[in-house]
């Protein structure tokens, strides 16, 4: 049994790491900009969100991120599918609560001694070069080595070379065949300072996601006063004689 002691002690270890604002990464992991990214577990009551996002990715977009000039159709078939109790969607938000990025961390269903996750991600265009991909990369990471999973893979078309970029710089190795390439990493087991690491980010995205809903509607709120004492100003203006 864990001491109570050590079990403070890395609580606070894990703290410190996961607020530091550092460019230096932690072995394994890509490196990040320095800020704090709130990313949220996505669950299905978000499918038509995740939906959204994808939807209003442009044809390039959608050729890197499935491997296919995926149609609106493709895209549908392939949110219907997603298996929230067995995968896990990781996704960001903006302001707006407008999904600018979303990962997918997909999970064999048959168990074996050395499980492996595919990982894929997207990121709308106007929310690029800010570390997103590589922090959700990471997010999938921790989340894959709690679940049990030795090791992580992406496949993505040659061209891909941000999500390429990712994977190497989180140590992974690269194969390319031709215009298709793979990257695999290995993932150490889970231990207590990653399984805290996974808290602490999960109840921070949480309270930020509550705190942008909130913001969200006193703006609206503050959004129709406006309309209609703007009403009643056009109101009174037709009825003056």
């Amino acid at each position: 049994m864990t001491d109570p002691v050590s079990l403070l002690q890395a609580s606070l270890d894990a703290g410190r790491r996961w607020m530091r604002p550092s460019r230096t990464a932690d072995a394994g992991a890509p490196a990040l900009p320095p800020a704090l990214v709130p990313i949220r577990s996505l669950g299905p009551a978000y499918r038509e969100r995740i939906a959204a996002h994808l939807l209003a990715l442009d044809p390039e977009d959608r050729y890197l991120r499935f491997g296919y000039a995926a149609s609106d159709e493709q895209i549908r078939r392939y949110v219907d599918g997603l298996d929230f109790a067995r995968d896990e969607i990781f996704g960001i938000y903006n302001r707006r609560l407008d999904l600018i990025a979303v990962a997918h961390l997909a999970i064999p269903r048959e168990p074996g001694e050395r499980r492996r996750a595919e990982f894929g991600v997207s990121v709308v265009k106007r929310a690029r070069a800010r570390g997103y991909g590589a922090r959700l990369f990471r997010r999938a990471m921790m989340h894959a080595r709690n679940a049990g999973v030795a090791e992580i893979f992406i496949y993505a078309l040659s061209q891909n070379t941000a999500m390429l970029s990712i994977a190497r710089k989180a140590g992974a190795t690269v194969q390319r065949d031709g215009s298709e390439a793979e990257a695999y990493l290995s993932l150490p087991p889970a231990d207590l300072d990653s399984r805290l690491s996974q808290l602490l980010e999960q109840q921070f995205a949480e309270v930020d996601y509550r705190l942008k809903v909130q913001a969200k509607h006193f703006w609206d709120a503050i959004g129709s006063i406006q309309e209609i004492r703007q009403g009643v100003r056009e109101a009174r203006q037709r009825s003056a004689p």
